[in-house]
């Protein structure tokens, strides 16, 4: 028998319906989900396109291939309208021309245009963008002619991004401002560039190398550190509602001794913190794992017994990129592993008693996880240390 198989609550996100997320153990429903989110939202499906589900869909994401994962994002607004039309006048065209419904686009529609640089500097702008508030631009891109380009702040060239299609990989950054590149298949590229805080209305743009040509789709600028998931827009900005996964799983599932496993991936957010937690709906007894994102810090904690917190322990992370973690508990033992190491022993921790949910918040429902969840799993026994090392390890 694997290390999954004798979970007692197992979450390797697949099966869904309205306003629930199946775990694969228990199969009789007591370790269920409830999902919640209010409006639209898209996802990569399982043929690599993405696609739009309604309201209270789960959004089981297939981006990268390989085992799916469960995206759960903060409500986020794009501002720019029009994200899939370029050849509107809201976005200026300076020694650029747009050919537009050229090629498939990465939903799958013949809706990517062409952007063709006509002389020094050419580009697709969008004026009064970046503001004193930190935001994220981004933009489907697939190479042409052009293997380089660039997202840049207009009013200020120090600051851009310069990314190579060829190689995939981003090849500047200058000023303030920073860059991810994702491969969406079929030579399309995501582009991001997350400007810090500046001072005044600046100037969006998208610039080819010089006479050269690149196919352009899914414009997007929202309030936040990083890009999330692409939000389509016609005249008017639209906003995609947050994401809830709330009270899997019922007590006979857990116990007062076992232990808690996740593997995950925590966007850096603005909030001040995020969590993941197993719970008696209090504070009182609780095992939890909060998401520090402005320090880069994952805390661990443990309260039992109706008291105080008996366990409180910090851990420098990476995030917006995958992490595995664990804590085993019982009477007077915790244990914290954190992607293969055994990074604490506590032999001062009280029990916890009626722990009978386990949900992607804080124990109160607030401060919800923001991120992808790859596997989550609760045991009602605790793990060995080779067991933990093993289930821990990238």
């Amino acid at each position: 028998m694997s290390l999954a198989d004798d979970a007692k609550l197992l979450l390797i996100p697949t099966g869904y319906k309205t306003s629930k997320v199946y775990s694969v153990f228990p199969t009789d429903g007591d370790g269920d989900f409830t999902y919640t989110r209010s409006g639209n939202a898209s996802r990569v499906n399982p043929g690599g396109l993405i696609e739009t589900v309604g309201t209270n869909i789960p959004r089981i994401d297939h981006f990268g291939g390989g085992c799916p994962t469960l995206n759960l994002e903060p409500q986020r607004t794009n501002e720019f309208t029009y994200s899939e039309e370029f050849n509107q006048s809201v976005w200026f065209k300076s020694n650029c021309t747009i050919t537009t419904n050229q090629i498939i686009a990465p939903d799958g529609t013949l809706t990517a245009d062409l952007a063709t640089s006509t002389g020094n500097g050419g580009g697709v702008f969008r004026f009064s963008s970046w503001t004193t508030t930190q935001k994220t631009a981004s933009i489907f891109v697939k190479k042409n002619i052009s293997s380089t380009v660039e997202i840049l702040n207009a009013s200020s060239g120090l600051n851009r991004v310069v990314f190579d299609l060829d190689s995939g990989t981003i090849t500047t950054q200058g000023g303030t401002m920073t860059g991810t590149i994702e491969d969406f298949g079929n030579g399309w590229f995501r582009l991001s560039a997350t400007h810090a805080t500046v001072t005044g209305n600046q100037t969006f743009g998208l610039r080819p190398a010089t006479n050269q040509s690149l196919f352009i789709w899914g414009g997007q600028f929202e309030i936040g550190s990083y890009p999330t998931s692409y939000i389509k827009t016609t005249s008017g900005q639209v906003t995609r509602q947050k994401d809830q996964c709330l009270n899997g799983g019922v007590a006979d599932l857990f116990s007062s001794e076992g232990t808690i496993f996740i593997d995950v991936v925590p966007f850096k957010t603005s909030s001040s913190f995020t969590a993941i937690s197993l719970n008696d709906d209090s504070s009182s007894n609780r095992c939890e794992f909060f998401f520090y994102a402005s320090s880069n810090q994952v805390r661990f904690i443990i309260a039992g017994g109706g008291g105080g917190l008996t366990l409180s322990h910090y851990e420098t992370i990476t995030y917006n990129q995958r992490n595995k973690m664990a804590i085993t508990f019982k009477e007077n033992e915790a244990k914290v592993y954190l992607n293969g190491t055994l990074e604490l022993t506590d032999t001062s921790v009280d029990e916890m008693i009626g722990l009978d949910r386990l949900e992607f918040t804080l124990f109160n429902g607030t401060l919800n996880f923001e991120g992808k969840i790859h596997d989550t799993r609760v045991y009602d026994r605790v793990l060995t240390q080779t067991e933990a090392e093993t289930l821990t390890t990238l």
